[in-house]
């Protein structure tokens, strides 16, 4: 029972050297297939007799917990845990743990190089030259237009701030603000409403709702600004899809920039295939040290946790 599962893809494909200290600890490492979001059949298999998990992005249902007998805990390599059955967990005893903050500028970067590249039409500009068409579209200037952002944790804190730092007009919405946070610029928080109406960039950096409805739905998509441009680096579910797209076909919503998707790869879909939508494979946190610094804190997390007297009483 001295197990540990690593499935982030980016660890399976390349494990980093973080990786050794569990290795040191006296745990054997077990991986699933590299490069692969592993689905319920292979963490079914893989899982039980592992007293520890450094986890990725992939979905798990309340049976592959239920199934990993000796599970203490859970080591996310990233903030989120709206992939785990967070209350199947509690009741079963099984510890889940975050890396806070340790991609948050990747993400942060990713959400401003789409927002900008948007603005210019660069990804349909650079596939016209391939294409053999000489085509030159005006573009737009981030200074003094609206970013909106909705959510403000570590990673929206940092695109605030680099949108602040182009001279851009910052509003935000919250529903938990920390007034502490007031940058220097043009930056105020306001309400969810007024984000919608007022921005001509939304950027969204919030969890899913409690009850699971796309924040983004018919309606708020309806109160953006026509030619908005809507830049998802947080969750899919945020947007409700069949409404984006036609919000991009009636002209109501300019460009949707996404690097999260329900599956992952996409199927194909006519809202993937929209002439005005950018699409990134969820590469927010996948920067060298984006990566390095997820690994190192959810290793410790997992690390620190195990050493706890009631897990090694368990396993």
């Amino acid at each position: 029972m001295n197990r540990i599962l690593v499935t982030p893809r980016s660890l399976t494909r390349n494990p980093d050297p973080a990786l050794l200290a569990l290795e040191e600890d006296g745990y054997t490492l077990v991986f699933s297939s590299p490069g692969e979001t592993p689905d319920e059949a292979a963490l079914l298999s893989l899982l039980p007799g592992c007293v520890g998990w450094l986890a990725g992005v992939e979905p798990v249902s309340p049976r592959v917990l239920e199934a990993a007998h000796g599970l203490r805990v859970i080591s996310r390599n990233g903030t989120g845990s709206d992939n785990l059955p967070l209350e199947t967990a509690e009741r079963l005893g099984i510890m889940v743990l975050r890396a806070a903050g340790a991609n948050a500028r990747g993400v942060a970067e990713l959400a401003i190089g789409l927002a900008m590249g948007a603005l210019r039409h660069v990804p349909e500009q650079s596939a016209a030259l391939k294409g053999g068409v000489w085509q030159r579209r005006p573009g737009l200037e981030i200074e003094g237009r609206t970013l909106g952002l909705i959510g403000c944790g570590a990673i929206g804190r940092l695109v605030a701030k680099f949108a602040l730092a182009l001279d851009a007009r910052v509003r935000v919405y919250d529903p938990y603000p920390d007034h502490g946070f007031t940058p220097s610029g043009d930056f105020a928080w306001i309400g969810l409403k007024q984000v919608l109406e007022e921005a001509d960039i939304v950027s969204l950096h919030c969890p899913i709702p409690p009850d699971g409805t796309a924040v983004l739905d018919a309606s708020a998509i309806g109160r953006l600004r026509s030619g908005c441009v809507v830049v998802n680096t947080a969750r899919a579910a945020l947007v409700d899809d069949t409404a984006m797209l036609d919000a991009l076909q009636g002209g109501g919503v300019g460009v949707y920039a996404t690097d999260v998707f329900a599956v992952e790869p996409p199927p194909p879909s006519a809202l993937l295939a929209h002439p005005r939508v950018i699409a990134t494979p969820h590469i927010g946190g996948l920067t060298d040290e984006s990566v390095r610094r997820a690994t190192v804190a959810a290793v410790e997390n997992l690390r620190g946790a195990l050493r706890q007297p009631w897990a090694s009483a368990m396993a």
